[in-house]
């Protein structure tokens, strides 16, 4: 076996873990919630968004705090910026492709209007985050890395702001039985925990894996290894978004599916960049500069369109057009 072969194999494999683990992971930290009797509000903004965002910002910290090279730093780097794009233009596209797909449709209503409204507002927050991020990636100063506490402030707010918000209607979805407890409707919360930190242990060993393989990787396909965690890195530790999304789209439950994306991308908008700007120097290149306008329009075009209650299905799905002039673009500056 090639060392390509292997490095893809073993790539595959890592990416595998870290959704089986993300799986296990956020089925423990809804319990766990339940256990603290966290509303059901922040089901999807914080406690899934929390796992399944996970992977991401994991896997940047390791790149960025346990990189031996400059290479496997850019790496953290390149995940800190392909997340947020990976979610603006890949999960928001496989919503809407999967309402049309069930026939289901955004019938205007007061629950619909609630969600865009709230919605639009962390989408204007994210944009707000966002823009100081690509900023200081344009400029060079000796206290830079103090920017990563007011990262991890502004999520800190954020997740404070959603955990104390009101319910404002009932929404409280049972949960599924905890995987080490699976014939116990109200497990102890010590199985609850134990689940969630071995589950973390996993995705912690998983994407140390995922960083060292891509870093292999690249030079053996002669492509940059920030180029490839640009495009490879985020599809696959984005799958539990993106599959999460398709299943509560299926269930009807729309608000999930989208505070999960929203919630998630206000965790990689924040924790990620902090870690960046504590370990590098948050220099961003061209392919970086490209991947972080993207999204920035794409979210933009989406607050919009929240703010003003016309987000459709075809809307949602045509973002996915984004991620294709990405493709191209990272091709012609390769090239």
């Amino acid at each position: 076996m090639t060392a390509a072969v292997l490095s893809v194999v073993l790539l595959l494999c890592a990416a595998g873990a870290i959704y089986l683990a993300c799986e296990v992971f956020v089925n423990g930290i809804e319990w766990v919630g339940r256990s603290l009797s966290v509303g059901s509000t922040a089901t999807g903004t914080i406690l899934a968004a929390f796992g399944t965002a996970l992977p991401e910002s994991v896997i940047t910290f390791i790149a960025v705090a346990f990189g031996h090279t400059d290479a496997q730093r850019d790496l953290g780097v390149g995940a800190a910026l392909g997340g947020p794009l990976a979610l603006a233009t890949v999960a928001y596209p496989v919503v809407g492709l999967t309402l049309i797909l069930t026939g289901q449709t955004l019938v205007p209503s007061a629950s619909r209007d609630r969600l865009f409204a709230r919605l639009s507002r962390d989408q204007g927050a994210f944009l707000a985050i966002f823009a100081v991020k690509l900023a200081a990636g344009l400029v060079a100063f000796a206290l830079k890395p103090w920017l990563g506490v007011l990262f991890l402030a502004a999520y800190a707010i954020y997740f404070w702001t959603e955990m104390s918000r009101e319910e404002t209607e009932e929404s409280a979805d049972a949960l599924d039985p905890l995987l080490l407890a699976r014939q116990t409707p109200n497990p102890h919360w010590a199985l609850s925990v134990g689940q969630t930190v071995a589950a973390l242990a996993v995705i912690f060993g998983a994407s140390r894996l995922f960083v060292s393989q891509l870093d292999g990787l690249a030079p053996l396909l002669g492509v940059r290894p920030q180029l490839l965690s640009l495009l490879a890195s985020p599809v696959a530790t984005e799958l539990p978004e993106t599959l999460n999304a398709i299943i509560w789209v299926r269930q009807g439950k729309l608000k999930l599916a989208l505070a999960n994306i929203s919630g998630a991308m206000m965790i990689q908008a924040t924790v990620p960049t902090a870690f960046g700007l504590f370990y590098t120097p948050w220099h961003l290149d061209a392919p970086l500069l490209l991947a972080g306008t993207l999204t920035l329009l794409t979210i933009a075009g989406l607050f919009l369109a929240f703010r003003q209650g016309v987000v459709t299905r075809g809307l949602l799905t045509a973002t996915g057009l984004v991620y294709g002039v990405f493709c191209l673009g990272l091709a012609v500056l390769h090239l």
